[in-house]
């Protein structure tokens, strides 16, 4: 995208494409492009008439946070990827609360070296991939001191405290699960109060909505953590909903809630961590969660469980076996495509039907193997080729065949390139990166239902992005799914610029940029002091979330894939915009008319400040 400051684009970065050389065989792609005379392609000889691929890498400039065509660290800084390569992977070595390094775990974990796969190029001239890499999102970027203090002091997770703060049922049974006696049990923790003063922790005074003005949605209810967790604290997984039940797992619990009160459904006690989970349930609310396979630091995460968001209840269990040296069960990432759920993982990748969990597909015969998925209404895997040198990757993206595991077309980047991210799986959008540290290089694509290119996104210089990819391991692999603050429907991509200030009078904006030219169609500013996100799609407009500023509520609010001005669906009460202000790399869910707001991590100074972190924050009509 933009080039770095005081450097002009090399001839051939943006140009139309060229027809592809003859006699050399390519998978189906976007057509390639003359490179540019400073960066000669590094791929095997070629006759002549053989050019590299379109949006061929530009020159680096110097580190920065910049968005597509300037070099910077990349998503939450550099790990370990496929085969031994750096990859950018969420929260590198972030300090967690209190100065501490956060749990080992997907969000954090100190990087290590990955295990070295020797490379090979596959055949071909190299195609695709324009320059530069992603910002991410800082979790407490833009939030007041005040409140960051506050979150520091209470990071947010699931919990089964719950603080009504509307009037509610007084009816306290919790539907419990039925279950199978060797399996996990679900159960239920009654803990609601009703803000009268006698129940499990509010103060009859403390009423969430007394400051409430007309217009603004009311507090439905907050809650605060219940589950004991290791010194050092735990990531979140989900939330999902799944009918009239939210639901999210930490460390070694899955609850489900009611949308509607907040009450505990069901709680599911795992024997040991939860260490990987996908964004995606099926159709009817079953979800496969990895989990550790012991209780000690040496412990893999092999071990896959389905659970029925519904109710709570347990299904099949079985390892997901090594297949090799190569094959690093430490960490794994998970994606679900209709019936299947894809295991993907340094040095292989494996299938289960996930209604019975019967193996669909393993590891693949050849030099290339998918090491992530993307899931959804396909199954896009993010696959690496071994070549003979470990510093020049080749990736592929693929859309597989989630029954067989064949491919169903090949898209292979320019050589070098490494999948990051994929945005979107229909209409597909790529993100790749190249190198690391002040020499990093993004390039957005988009690719045709064929898999042929489509267009490389293009920004205006100056413009930064910001998307939150949730999780990521650290140590081995990384997820291509489940990215925040960006999202896309046939035609277009829309995605959230970093905060153009800081403190109270921090703003940014929301660009379109079109799918078939890669050029930006509009940009929309937030409101003043405050800063807007992509959350999906929603009866063809744009569905957003506008977080909480200085005594201003946040809220959900929509926005014309036209562009203008966002407009409010659900304006939380500025009266508890402090409250919302302090959860910790917030997840936000909205429907049936509520929005959900939910902490990525928790962790807390002692067990008596842990068990009232306030948790999860659902507002309504």
């Amino acid at each position: 995208m933009t080039q770095p400051p005081s450097q002009q684009p090399p001839q051939g970065g943006f140009g139309a494409p060229q027809e592809p050389p003859q006699g050399i065989p390519q998978p189906p792609q976007g057509p390639p492009q003359t490179p540019p005379p400073a960066q000669p392609p590094q791929a095997p000889a070629a006759p002549p008439s053989a050019q590299p691929g379109y949006g061929y890498p530009q020159q680096p400039g110097p580190p920065q946070q910049p968005p597509y065509g300037q070099p910077q660290p990349g998503p939450y800084g550099q790990q370990p990827g496929p085969y031994g390569h750096q990859q950018p992977g969420p929260y590198a070595q972030q300090p967690g609360p209190y100065g501490q390094p956060q749990q080992p775990g997907p969000y954090g974990r100190p990087q290590q070296p990955g295990y070295g796969y020797p490379q090979q190029q596959y055949p071909g001239a190299p195609v695709a991939a324009g320059p530069t890499g992603p910002g991410g999102r800082n979790p407490f970027k833009g939030k007041p001191a005040m409140i960051i203090g506050a979150a520091v002091a209470a990071l947010v997770v699931i919990g089964g405290g719950v603080y009504l703060a509307t009037s509610g049922g007084d009816d306290d049974k919790k539907p419990v699960a039925q279950k199978s006696t060797d399996a996990p049990k679900p159960s239920v923790s009654p803990s609601v109060d009703e803000g009268d003063g006698n129940g499990t922790g509010r103060e009859g005074d403390d009423d969430l909505n007394a400051g409430r003005k007309p217009g603004e949605a009311k507090v439905l209810w907050l809650q605060k953590n219940d589950v004991d967790l290791p010194r050092t604290g735990a990531d979140v997984y989900g939330p999902w909903i799944v009918g009239d039940t939210v639901v999210k797992g930490m460390y070694r619990t899955v609850s489900g809630f009611s949308v509607a009160d907040g009450k505990q459904k069901w709680t599911l006690k795992l024997g040991t961590d939860i260490c990987s989970a996908p964004a995606q349930t099926t159709t009817d609310g079953k979800i496969v969660i990895a989990v550790k396979n012991g209780t000690t630091d040496k412990a893999d995460c092999s071990d896959l469980q389905l659970i029925d968001l519904n109710t709570g209840e347990t299904g099949w269990k079985k390892p997901v076996k090594s297949t090799g040296l190569f094959d690093v069960l430490t960490d794994i990432s998970l994606a679900i495509s209709g019936d299947t759920v894809a295991v993907g993982r340094t040095g292989a990748s494996t299938a289960f039907r996930v209604s019975d969990g019967k193996e669909l597909f393993g590891k693949r015969d050849g030099n290339c193997q998918p090491f992530s998925f993307a899931g959804g209404a396909k199954l896009i895997a993010a696959t690496s080729c071994r070549t003979d040198d470990l510093d020049n990757p080749q990736h592929e993206v693929e859309e597989i065949d989630p029954v067989t595991g064949k491919p169903k077309w090949t898209y292979k980047p320019a050589r070098g390139w490494e999948i990051d991210r994929y945005y979107s799986v229909s209409p597909l959008i790529v993100s790749l990166t190249k190198g690391s540290g002040d020499k990093k290089q993004w390039s957005l694509l988009a690719l045709k239902e064929n898999g042929s290119l489509r267009s490389q996104v293009v920004s205006d210089k100056g413009d930064k992005f910001e998307t939150s990819c949730g999780q990521s391991f650290a140590d081995f692999g990384k997820y291509v799914d489940g990215c925040e603050g960006v999202t896309a429907d046939a035609n277009t991509l829309y995605m959230a610029t970093q905060d153009d200030t800081s403190g109270s009078a921090r703003t940014n904006k929301v660009i379109a940029f079109s799918l078939n030219t890669g050029k930006t169609k509009w940009k929309a500013n937030a409101p003043a002091e405050q800063t807007m996100r992509p959350l999906r799609m929603e009866g063809g407009d744009l569905l957003l979330y506008m977080d909480a500023g200085y005594n201003k509520g946040g809220g959900i609010a929509t926005l014309a894939p036209t562009g203008g001005t966002p407009q409010m669906v659900l304006q939380h009460p500025a009266s508890t915009s402090q409250i919302e202000s302090t959860f910790y790399d917030e997840k936000i869910l909205y429907a049936g008319g509520r929005s959900f707001i939910a902490s990525g991590r928790v962790s807390a100074a002692n067990d008596e400040e842990e068990l009232e972190t306030k948790t999860m924050m659902a507002f309504g009509k």
